[in-house]
C-alpha cells in the first residue's frame, strides 16, 4: 500500500469528511433548498456546507494558507506563498437532477504553482490524488494516462456551453471535427472528473473552455504526474487564466490541438 505525504493526508482527510454531508444531502436531493445565482448555475446548502467544512478541516491543519473558494470567493492568509483552490460540489447540475456523478476539488497552489491536488468521487468511493513529483494514484494505486497514439481510437471528453455561458457556435464547430476524427465524445458534467479520467487512462483527452480555476486544478496536476500534458487551447501555459484547456495523454496532444486550431 502507499503511503501517502502528511499533506495529501490533511487534503483526503478534508475531502472525506465534507463527502459524508453531500452523501447525505444526494439522498434527500428532492428536499434541498437550492437559490439561483445565474442562469443555469445554482447552488444548494450542499454546496455551501462541503466548502465550510473542507475551509475548516484545511485551515486546522495549514491556518497561514490563503483560499480560493467557488462560494466565498479570496481568503487572505498570512503565509502568501500558499493558497488553497477549492470547489466543494463540481458538478452542481448533475447533484441537483440526481445524477451519480459530480465531486469535491482541493488544489494546493504555492507561488503560483500547483503543487497537490485531491479529486474525490463520493458516490464511486473514488480518490484521485497527486503532489508534484510524486506520481498519480486512485485509491493508492498508480495510475498513468492511456498510451493511444491513433486519433480515431481516441475517447474524447468535453463540456458543453449552456444557457448564458459559452460560445454555442465554436463549440459546434469543434465538437463536429471531433466527432468526425475519434471514437466518440462524452460529456459527463464535472470537470474535476474528467481530468482524473484523462489521468486514469479512461479518457484520452478532454477540452473544455469558460471553465474556473477551480474546476481543473487539481486535474491539472493529476495529469501531469499520470505522465499526459496539458496546454490551453492555443498550446500556451494560460489554462487557469483563460479557463481553457486541452488534457492529453500527450502522444494525441499535437493532432487534438491542431483539430481544435482549424475549428476556431
Amino acid at each position: 500500500m502507499v503511503t501517502r505525504s502528511p499533506l495529501l493526508n490533511v487534503m483526503t482527510r478534508a475531502a472525506d469528511k465534507a463527502a459524508r454531508g453531500l452523501k447525505r444531502d444526494f439522498g434527500e436531493v428532492e428536499q434541498l433548498q437550492v437559490s439561483q445565482k445565474g442562469p443555469a448555475d445554482f447552488v444548494s446548502n450542499a454546496d455551501i456546507k462541503a466548502e465550510r467544512i473542507l475551509r475548516e478541516e484545511l485551515q486546522k491543519a495549514r491556518p497561514a494558507f490563503g483560499f480560493l473558494l467557488e462560494e466565498g470567493g479570496v481568503v487572505a492568509g498570512s503565509d502568501p506563498d500558499h493558497r488553497w483552490i477549492i470547489d466543494p460540489l463540481d458538478g452542481t447540475t448533475n447533484f441537483l437532477h440526481g445524477l451519480p456523478h459530480f465531486a469535491i476539488s482541493i488544489a494546493l497552489e504555492k507561488s503560483g504553482e500547483i503543487i497537490a491536488g485531491v479529486i474525490y468521487d463520493p458516490i464511486k468511493d473514488e480518490m484521485f490524488c497527486a503532489e508534484k513529483g510524486g506520481g498519480a494514484f486512485l485509491n493508492d494505486r498508480r495510475i498513468r494516462v492511456s498510451g493511444r497514439k491513433s486519433l480515431h481510437e481516441s475517447l474524447v471528453g468535453t463540456g458543453i456551453p449552456f444557457r448564458g455561458q459559452g460560445n454555442p457556435d465554436r463549440f459546434a464547430k469543434q465538437l463536429g471535427v471531433m466527432m468526425r476524427e475519434t471514437s466518440g465524445v462524452r460529456r459527463w458534467g464535472a470537470a474535476a472528473l474528467d481530468l482524473a479520467y484523462v489521468a486514469a487512462g479512461r479518457l484520452d483527452a478532454f477540452w473544455e473552455e469558460d471553465l474556473q480555476a477551480w474546476d481543473m486544478a487539481a486535474g491539472l496536476l493529476l495529469v501531469k504526474e499520470a505522465g499526459g500534458y496539458i496546454s490551453d487551447l492555443k498550446g500556451g501555459q494560460t489554462m487557469l487564466d483563460s479557463g481553457a484547456v486541452l488534457a492529453t495523454n500527450g502522444l494525441l496532444h499535437a493532432p487534438l490541438q491542431a483539430l481544435l486550431t482549424n475549428a476556431a
